[in-house]
């Protein structure tokens, strides 16, 4: 890939990803402000996610001739959204639902013979995502088939396709003065490059500087928006060095590489917080996290100085990296073993759940870990947009709209015997199930002349918003309303658009869409960090995150590297061959050893294609660690090997750190006899413990022994404790038939006295 030639400035890079990137932010933008005014220095951030961390950061700074602190820090596709609406103030930002909708049309519609292989793979449960993500990347870089065509490059009759249904789409999307969020920059870029109508003037007319943050992961395209932001501004780039996840997924090369020669490097030495071999060990008042060399070794594979004080010892050494090991039987106790620690934690250090982060390797495994940690009694939040699959609300209006839809076709729901029409005898039990006097008088009394008044009317006729406030916690609440207004959202589009009929079963087929499609990576990023709870993310959300305490899940070596590279959508032997897909498919050795340094030795280095992504799988873990700035938790789980073997397959990253001295990881207790935290764990013990204990009590009385109660004793006490006040009547009788049951009891409370035991 050729450099590019589109930006002069300066480029300053930390060399490697540590703690230290809020100084170095801070103190160039001190400088900016101080010489520009904070005014005229605009902050571009590549990424939505943690800007208003970064805004307050910044409006902290001092400048020089007391300006007032206001600090103009934006996204970079926040910003091109921006240079949109000064060019076209009418065009509207297509929304993901109507997305879904709207392509569907447009491939249904196509003239083109569908490939044999996608009418196949259309069968899976993933192909719409797999399809989406592949469309909005092509998007993302402006691939379209004629360009691909008219260079001389044929792609695959699949990615051919694809290719030209997204160009239909997206000439749909013109005709209807559409613009999606994934068009934002490269539609931006192409109107400054223009200047249409002095367009790139009036945007720049009042930038005097530029501070590019996150300079890693711009892309070719983002490097030229900054290019025409910068022509008449000072251009000052800050990013880090083997930190570069999203660019290197399509783009291969270290940033200082592909920038061209107008741009002046400079590689911060002296803010790399894992400092290089030989220097000083820091002070006591140093403070680096404990597992900081280990975030180094996985980012640029250097491992610690072993001196003989990072040896093992009874104090340990900062030179050592250190973290904490969990290692479950199955993906279950894993979580159940994480939510234990995390009530541990929380209890030792008087951190909340805002103080937390849950990490997963996929987005999809996000709502199933939520759920468990809740189980477990863990409030939880989440990264962006919650699964409306998930959402007790969104089902709740959906099943409403099932029935309204039925009624629509004559069918009120309560004529026709249960089981003709599964889908509403579904709808109907959950109606049921959630609200206290439903019947079809209420269904009728709700329907009014449009579907969005009709589903208000729902919402304030059976207090959905009342309910959910006074049987969720706060947090649950939050996600349902935005749930609520999503639905809202769909069914005023479905009055307005004419792509399909204004009615139920338009309503309906819209909403089945979404919520079967629905995929969180496309939504809008939030800039603030959740709050309330415990967050839920997948490991790449927390690059632009921190945390006192992060827990980074499943650990194996199926999910880091993985066994599966870009997509699902196609076999991995066809995407070696695959040039023009929007990724990097067919990288040479070379390229592997200049864009990674943790893959500098040539003869470790297998397949390239595997080897180039499982590299940024290693990455990817890299700065997820990094996000922790007390403590960090690699977890792992055993897999099955056939019958009823089980075995631990874990990452080989972590048997790598192991393997590496300097680096160790410390074993958590998870055994039933750790510490009791919180009050499912301690609902568990009490439902466990009684008939254990008594029967080993009665078990040494009846050989003449004498059994110890103190532990017995430690451990009903701690039990006591966490469930101090008010007990479920329930729960205390399931308790007292533990213990009745321990003494042969079979029916709790009965006066037999048999061989089965003595009270």
């Amino acid at each position: 890939m050729s450099p590019d030639s589109s930006l002069e400035g300066s480029c300053r890079l930390l060399p490697a990803p540590t703690g230290s990137l809020s100084e170095a932010v801070t103190e160039e933008y001190a400088e900016l402000a101080t010489e520009y005014g904070p005014r005229n220095v605009l902050v571009l951030k590549r990424h939505p996610a943690g800007l208003e961390r970064v805004r307050e950061l910044l409006a902290a700074v001092d400048v020089a001739d007391g300006s007032p602190r206001s600090p103009r820090v934006e996204s970079l596709p926040e910003h091109a959204s921006k240079v949109i609406e000064e060019y076209d103030p009418t065009l509207d930002r297509l929304e993901y639902e109507e997305r879904i909708e709207l392509i569907s049309l447009v491939i249904d519609g196509a003239s083109r013979d569908v490939p044999a292989y996608l009418e196949r793979a259309s069968d899976h449960e993933s192909f719409a995502r797999d399809v989406g993500q592949l469309l909005l990347e092509a998007t993302r870089q402006r691939t379209r088939l004629a360009d691909l065509e008219a260079g001389g490059r044929d792609p695959h009759e699949c990615l051919a396709f694809l290719y030209a249904m997204n160009d239909r789409f997206h000439e749909e999307l013109e005709r209807r003065g559409y613009v999606e969020r994934a068009d934002v920059v490269p539609r931006a870029t192409a109107l400054l490059e223009t200047d249409s109508d002095g367009l790139q003037g009036r945007i720049t007319s009042s930038i005097d500087a530029v501070l590019a943050i996150e300079f890693e992961e711009y892309r070719r395209l983002d490097r030229q928006y900054l290019g025409f932001l910068s022509e008449d501004a000072a251009l000052v780039c800050l990013g880090e060095r083997h930190a570069s996840v999203e660019r290197t997924r399509v783009e291969p090369g270290r940033i200082e590489s592909v920038v061209g020669d107008g741009l002046e490097v400079d590689v911060l030495a002296g803010r790399d917080s894992a400092r290089p071999p030989g220097e000083h060990a820091p002070s006591a008042s140093d403070e680096r996290p404990p597992h900081a060399a280990i975030t180094r070794f996985l980012a640029t594979g250097e491992p610690p100085p072993v001196t003989r004080e990072s040896l093992p010892s009874e104090t340990g050494s900062q030179d050592r990296g250190r973290a904490k090991r969990i290692r479950s039987r199955t993906a279950r106790e894993q979580v159940r073993a994480v939510a234990t620690e995390i009530k541990s934690l929380l209890d030792r250090h008087g951190w909340t759940g805002d103080d937390v982060a849950v990490a997963v390797p996929r987005i999809e495994r996000v709502p199933e870990t939520r759920r468990r940690l809740r189980e477990a009694g863990i409030p939880t939040a989440t990264i962006g947009t919650p699964s409306l699959a998930e959402d007790p609300a969104v089902n709740e209006l959906y099943a409403v709209v099932t029935l309204l839809c039925a009624r629509d076709r004559g069918d009120d729901g309560e004529q026709r015997p249960r089981g003709r029409d599964r889908n509403r005898d579904v709808a109907r039990d959950r109606l049921r199930a959630r609200v206290d006097d439903f019947s079809p008088s209420l269904l009728g009394d709700c329907e009014r002349a449009s579907i969005v008044r009709s589903l208000e009317r729902w919402i304030v006729r059976t207090d959905l918003k009342g309910r959910i406030a006074s049987d969720e916690s706060w947090v649950d609440a939050r996600e349902q309303f935005e749930g609520i207004r999503r639905v809202l959202e769909i069914a005023r589009f479905v009055e307005r658009t004419d792509l399909i009929g204004p009615d139920w079963r338009g309503l309906r087929r819209m909403l089945r869409r979404t919520i079967q499609y629905d995929a969180p990576y496309v939504h809008a990023v939030e800039t603030r960090p959740p709050t309330g709870g415990v967050t839920v993310c997948s490991v790449d959300a927390l690059k632009y995150d921190s945390r006192e305490a992060v827990f980074v899940l499943d650990l194996i070596d199926e999910n880091y590297p993985g066994e599966q590279f870009l997509t699902g959508l196609f076999p991995t032997a066809w995407l070696r061959t695959m040039a023009t897909y929007p990724a990097v498919t067919d990288p040479s050795r070379g390229t592997i050893r200049d864009t990674f340094a943790t893959a500098a030795d040539p003869d470790a280095i297998g397949d390239p294609f595997e080897t180039y992504h499982a590299q940024r799988s290693r990455r990817r873990l890299a700065l997820g660690s990094r996000a922790a700035r007390s403590v960090l938790y690699v977890c792992s789980y055993e897999r099955g090997s056939g019958g009823l073997r089980r075995s631990y397959d874990e990452s080989r990253y972590l048997k790598l750190i192991d393997s590496t001295p300097g680096l160790v990881l410390e074993d958590v207790e998870t055994s039933t006899e750790a510490t009791i935290h919180g009050e499912s764990n301690a609902i568990e013990a009490l439902l466990d413990q009684p008939r254990g204990e008594l029967e080993r009590v009665l078990c040494e009385a009846s050989t003449g022994g004498q059994a110890d109660l103190t532990e017995t004793e430690a451990l009903f006490e701690e039990i006591a404790v966490v469930l101090e006040g008010d007990v479920d009547e329930e729960l205390a009788a399931a308790v007292r038939s533990q213990f009745a049951f321990a003494v042969g009891d079979v029916i709790p409370g009965s006066d037999r006295t048999g061989s089965g035991g003595s009270r």
